[in-house]
């Protein structure tokens, strides 16, 4: 299937035909704060994090066209579910590399696990909504290119990450592909499952001092080089 084809003309999946500049306007200021949150110190990043949240939730709610516009559907799960084998896999190689190298570092016990790492799976589900849903819809609009819509919204994505060299990289990877398979599949869920599964593994298998425990913005710049390894990783 052409992905071209599959993100303008998909029959199930409508494509908003509203003002450019608004949606320019609307993708400027919302990666903005975003931006504000990641480099504001607490505890005034708390603020800052409920205004931009406060922001993005009015704008989806003001342009929403449907569940399924935004990949939240039941159609293509199925088909789409070997992207998580292929997370799996890769999760799978890089934890015993990992083993061999004595930098796996694994809760003791699944319960503290699923304690750890619940909030990082619904905070990849978010992360895959505000790229798919807020940023990739828009920039498809405004370029009229799946490829090009694509290939920003990696970009916009990737920088958020900055200045953590490692995830900076790692996140255009992600933020590329992700986009492409979501204009291939029009699934979320599938997406956000990967998501999670490679940033669990990136957290249990990279050192906390190496990749400062996920930190971006303000916090990797903060994170003391003295700081013990923890096998839960937080972004700032």
């Amino acid at each position: 299937m052409d992905i071209g084809t599959t993100a303008i003309s998909d029959p199930e999946v409508p494509v908003v035909r509203g003002s450019k500049r608004r949606d320019l306007v609307e993708l400027s200021v919302g990666y903005a704060l975003i931006l504000v949150v990641l480099w504001t110190p607490r505890p005034w990043q708390r603020l800052t994090y409920c205004v931009a949240a406060v922001f993005i939730a009015i704008v989806l709610w003001n342009s929403f066209v449907g569940w399924k516009a935004i990949g939240l559907r039941k159609a293509n799960f199925a088909r789409s579910m070997w992207l998580d084998g292929v997370a799996l896999l890769a999760a799978t190689v890089a934890a015993m590399v990992a083993s061999r190298m004595h930098t796996l570092h694994l809760p003791g016990g699944p319960i503290l696990f699923v304690e750890r790492y619940w909030g990082y799976v619904l905070f990849a589900f978010v992360q895959q909504f505000l790229l798919q849903g807020f940023f990739l819809s828009r920039l498809l609009w405004l370029t009229r290119s799946p490829g090009s819509a694509a290939l920003a919204a990696a970009a916009i994505f990737s920088l958020a990450h900055l200045p953590n060299p490692i995830l900076t990289v790692m996140t255009f990877v992600w933020g590329l592909a992700a986009c492409l398979l979501f204009l291939r599949y029009r699934n979320l869920y599938t997406l956000a499952i990967a998501h999670a599964i490679l940033g669990i593994a990136i957290a249990i298998t990279v050192p906390g001092p190496v990749i400062r425990n996920m930190r971006v913005g303000l916090g990797y710049l903060t994170y003391p080089s003295n700081r013990p390894d923890r096998p839960y990783h937080r972004i700032h």
